[in-house]
């Protein structure tokens, strides 16, 4: 039952206005009244009490896409005790000056902070957590790799569309009729790119029959494309290494490769991973991604969504904190 149901069926017994009820319900709550970040909430929260070990940052969109930056704590598992930081914008000062507030010997207890590539974010913990590894979420770096393969695969079937609707006009200059070519599975070539979207996501393990039917057909056709998912695999694996020196080697050795080999696409994740490779690889050091994060901010926005928007701003950080802080 969603909020607004909880309020219609409280207001429907007592015979009064919904409207009136949610009045009720903030004027009268003394929790709420008496709330000591309530002057500031909409800039800032802050619970340092709820500071541990090990914390991830995250920004989310909380009402009408504003951003804000949310600090968490993992032993808190998306329950009460878990945030211990909201922050208004995604400013590397501002994230900066609030979590400032937190006294340095609190501060100095965080051990490892995980964090997405967003510049912003690596500066501001780096200022305010010296002390503390910073680690690089592994699914922002493996998805590197991932979108490398697909945007190939989609100038790929740009490219076979450019030659369907060449070999179109060609068919009406010389006018005859277009006859599609397709494939021992029924697929035309742009169909069979569109449709190998998905199994080049998963590991040759998980393939269904028709998607190794499609592999062989896709891989066969477009060579170049193999190489890429083989190189894709061989990125994905490395994140199975349990010793930080080995996977560091790995992934200085799969840079190199991708250099040597004639994928463009690839060159930026290369470039990318070369510079954030001291926070990728503390990822071996205990092996914590950022999924609490991201797993937090959809309980965020699926209470956001609860409410069908947000018009109350500061009642809404209020139960926000009763929740989770």
């Amino acid at each position: 039952m969603t909020r607004e149901d909880t309020v219609k069926t409280i207001a429907f017994y007592h015979k009064v206005s919904a409207s009136k009820v949610l009045r009720y319900c903030k004027t009268k709550n003394k929790d709420f009244q008496q709330w000591e970040q309530r002057k500031h909430c909409v800039d800032y929260m802050l619970f340092i009490a709820n500071i541990g070990e090990y914390l991830s940052i995250d920004e989310v969109a909380q009402s009408n896409g504003e951003l804000y930056t949310y600090v968490t704590n993992k032993a808190g598992k998306g329950k009460q005790g878990t945030i211990v930081a909201s922050i208004k914008g995604t400013k590397t000062q501002d994230i900066i000056d609030v979590l400032n507030k937190i006294p340095l010997d609190v501060r100095a207890l965080v051990k490892e902070i995980t964090l997405d590539m967003a510049a912003n974010m690596e500066a501001a913990v780096s200022e305010v957590f010296p002390q503390a590894d910073l680690v690089t979420d592994r699914f922002h770096v493996v998805r590197l790799a991932t979108n490398a393969l697909q945007h190939l695969r989609i100038d790929l079937r740009w490219q076979a569309q450019d030659n369907e609707n060449q070999a179109i006009a060609n068919a009406r200059a010389e006018k005859r009729k277009y006859k599609v070519e397709k494939l021992s599975n029924g697929d035309t070539v742009k169909q069979l790119l569109v449709r190998s979207r998905h199994l080049l996501a998963k590991k040759p393990n998980q393939w269904s029959e028709s998607q190794k039917e499609r592999a062989m057909l896709i891989f066969g056709l477009f060579p170049k494309l193999q190489v890429a998912y083989e190189h894709t695999l061989r990125f994905r694996q490395i994140y199975e290494y349990r010793n930080k020196s080995q996977a560091k080697i790995a992934f200085q050795e799969w840079i190199n490769d991708t250099y040597d080999l004639d994928l463009d696409k690839f060159n930026t994740t290369a470039h990318t991973i070369e510079n954030h490779l001291e926070n990728i690889i503390n990822f071996f050091n205990h092996r914590h991604t950022n999924a609490n994060a991201e797993s937090f901010n959809a309980k965020i926005k699926r209470f956001r969504a609860n409410l069908r928007g947000v018009s109350d701003h500061v009642f809404f950080f209020f139960r926000i904190a009763k929740l989770f802080a």
